[in-house]
Order: C-alpha cells, then sequence, then structure tokens
C-alpha cells in the first residue's frame, strides 16, 4: 500500500508498438516504407510466439518503439495542489519530436530535474522497464533518473521498490489476482478504455495517426491518477475533502485542455459523469432481501 505522498507526482503511461527496427536487426527484415514496416512487425510477432488463437503475442519490451507518453503531473506546496497534463511527442507536426530519442530525452530531463513521485499501472513489470531499456538502445543518459542514492533518505531511488515509484497494479492484487486497469477502472466508477485499446496502437501508427495515439495516452493517464487518488483515499493518505477536491481539479483539468482544442477530453468527462451515476445506483441497489 502506499506510503505517502510525495510534493512532486507524475501519474504517467507509455504507449509502445512492435520495433520495425528491431525486426531488422535481429531477423534481416528488410523496411524501407509503410508496407515493410507492417511485414517487420508481424515478422516479431512471429518469431515471438504467434499462434493462430494468438497473432499478436505480448512482446518483451526492448523488442518495441515508445510513440507517447503521456502524465498528470502533481505539485503541492503552501498554496495548495495543482495538477498539469503533459504530452509527448509535444508536436506531432514536427517530425523531429515524434522520434523515440526525443520522447525519451524530454521524458528524462523532466523527471530527473524535479524528482517526482511516479505513479503507474503495471508500471514496475512494463512502463519503467521499457523506458530504461529503450533509453539503452537509443545511447541516451537518464539525467538522473537512474540516479541511485548510497541511503535511501538520501534521494529518490525509483529501482528500489520504495515509494518513489508506485505500481498500483502491484498494490491491487498479485499474479492472477491482478485486474486491469479498465476492470479496476470502471467498477470504481472511473472511466477505462475509450474508443481504442493497446492492440490498436501499431495500426494507428502505421497509419501516421500520432495524435490519435497521444488521445488514447491521456485518457489512460487521466485513468492512472484518478485511481491513484482513490487508492490514496483508501490509505487514509487523503481526507475525505482532499480526495473531493483532487476530482475536481482533474475536471477542471480535463475542461480547461479541452477549451485550448483537446475535445477527445469531454468524451473522458460524459463517461466518468455516466459511470460515477452508474455505479452509485448499481452498488446501492444490488442487495440480498
Amino acid at each position: 500500500m502506499i506510503k505517502t505522498i510525495l510534493p512532486d507526482l507524475f501519474s504517467f503511461d507509455v504507449e509502445w508498438i512492435p520495433d520495425p527496427a528491431a525486426a531488422s536487426l535481429l531477423y534481416g527484415t528488410e523496411i524501407s516504407d509503410v508496407r515493410s514496416y507492417e511485414s517487420a512487425m508481424q515478422k516479431l510477432w512471429q518469431e515471438n510466439g504467434a499462434t493462430e488463437d494468438n497473432p499478436q503475442p505480448y512482446l518483451k519490451t526492448v523488442l518495441c518503439r515508445i510513440v507517447s507518453i503521456a502524465g498528470i503531473y502533481r505539485h503541492q506546496d503552501s498554496k495548495g495542489v495543482q495538477l498539469k497534463l503533459v504530452s509527448l511527442p509535444s508536436d506531432v507536426t514536427v517530425a523531429e519530436k515524434c522520434h523515440e530519442s526525443a520522447i525519451l530525452t524530454a521524458f528524462f530531463k523532466a523527471v530527473g530535474g524535479k524528482s517526482p513521485q511516479l505513479v503507474g499501472y503495471n508500471s514496475a513489470n512494463a512502463d519503467l522497464p521499457i523506458i530504461v531499456q529503450r533509453g539503452i538502445v537509443n545511447g541516451l543518459m537518464a539525467h538522473g533518473v537512474a540516479k541511485r542514492p548510497n541511503k535511501p533518505w538520501e534521494g529518490i531511488d525509483y529501482f528500489s521498490g520504495n515509494d518513489a515509484h508506485v505500481d498500483l497494479a502491484t498494490i491491487l492484487g498479485r499474479y492472477g489476482q491482478i485486474p486491469s486497469l479498465n476492470q479496476i477502472a470502471r467498477l470504481s466508477g472511473i472511466p477505462g478504455k475509450m474508443d481504442v485499446d493497446g492492440y490498436a496502437v501499431a495500426d494507428m501508427w502505421l497509419r501516421g495517426d500520432i495524435q490519435g495515439i497521444i488521445n488514447y495516452n491521456e485518457f489512460d493517464a487521466f485513468t492512472t491518477h484518478l485511481l491513484w487518488a482513490r487508492v490514496a483515499y483508501f490509505a487514509e493518505l487523503l481526507t475525505d475533502k482532499q480526495y473531493a477536491d483532487e476530482q475536481r481539479l482533474v475536471r477542471e483539468l480535463l475542461e480547461e485542455e479541452a477549451g485550448k482544442g483537446k475535445k477527445h477530453l469531454l468524451k473522458y468527462v460524459e463517461e466518468w459523469d455516466r459511470l460515477q451515476q452508474a455505479t452509485a445506483k448499481l452498488y446501492g441497489a444490488i442487495a440480498v432481501k
């Protein structure tokens, strides 16, 4: 269970696809255009356990390319709590910013510079490892993210299993009892998967729909943060008022970003309202008499 809430916190999610370059380097697959990229992805799946029933098996993260990182940055000081939406790549119209190395460099500099408490879902097994692995593959410097203090109280350590990195999935279950983010979120009155799921990201990338991937990634970032707040409330780290205020701040951020042009976030607000009403009604109505 969560022990503490640090002044700076980043609830994040990462989206990735099978890496065509990995297929070329490991299996000699030729890559030159979009059609060959798709063939390269198929080669990765075929060489890593694809079957007729499961044509796209889960790949080791090192064989995948990061295409987006999104998160909610939370800062708390004497003035209160402030939330900010962070989305990478920051501008899909600039090709260089969409490169994996640019996405990772921006993430490393931001996290390494502020050392926030990281919050993810299955992030200990997937999101953080792929960030490390692909950072190494791209020959990047971690800018403080990988730095480990000699003693726990001497600084942030994202690799020690302490509260510097909170993986909500490992808090909520073990082995076969770990719920999916979609399951635990929707049952808690929080939007889960909307419009697309992770299996569609590769097709979106092949179509050049990077903005669509970012939109989907932002949905998961908001869901992760709302679930973190609910877990923190359960752990008595947030009072009734603080939990209500956190949800209000998330709603205000959603509406603010929608007002700036991110109209897809209005769908999130609508689904959030619907699920809150549905869960309140259903959990209050089902009873054995």
